[in-house]
């Protein structure tokens, strides 16, 4: 933008939609096969500290798959797989999809919290109990040592 300051309405992509990533398939997928969202399509090798990174179907992707592409370099944008749905409308998949930060994901159950999360601090885990694995708010004002506790 010529400036530090970004002005507003610019879109700028999270990913570079030029970079091509190994797409290696998943062997178990074949022609035929149901596929539903997070269901894994392939994996591409992403760096050193995540090899093995998972390639999913949207979380709304619902049909049997038509094709797999083969292992290859491919764009984020670029189709890996195409799949159609009971009605015959065909979607294609690519490495990469869009999801709005307020929807949330769609989940098939929710677990119900089994163990507590002990901080050590009598304080917080009597005033503020929260559960391992999830979401708690630690109140106070401003400047008081809230962030020291996570």
């Amino acid at each position: 933008m010529g400036n530090v300051f970004i002005p507003r309405g610019i879109e700028v992509p999270c990913l570079d939609q030029e970079k091509e990533w190994h797409f290696k398939p998943n062997r178990n997928l074949k022609k035929g096969d149901p596929v539903t969202g997070g269901d894994v399509i392939g994996n591409v090798y992403e760096n050193a500290l995540f090899p093995d990174h998972c390639i999913m179907a949207h979380p709304k992707a619902r049909g049997k798959v038509v094709e797999l592409f083969d292992e290859a370099n491919y764009t984020v944008s670029s189709p890996i797989c195409v799949i159609e749905d009971v009605n015959g409308k065909q979607t294609e998949l690519n490495m990469s999809h869009f999801w709005p930060v307020r929807t949330p994901r769609p989940v098939v159950e929710k677990l119900m919290a089994t163990e507590p999360l002990l901080t050590g601090q009598r304080v917080l885990d009597a005033l503020y109990p929260a559960v391992l694995g999830g979401t708690c708010a630690i109140p106070g004002a401003f400047g008081c040592g809230k962030t020291c506790i996570s």
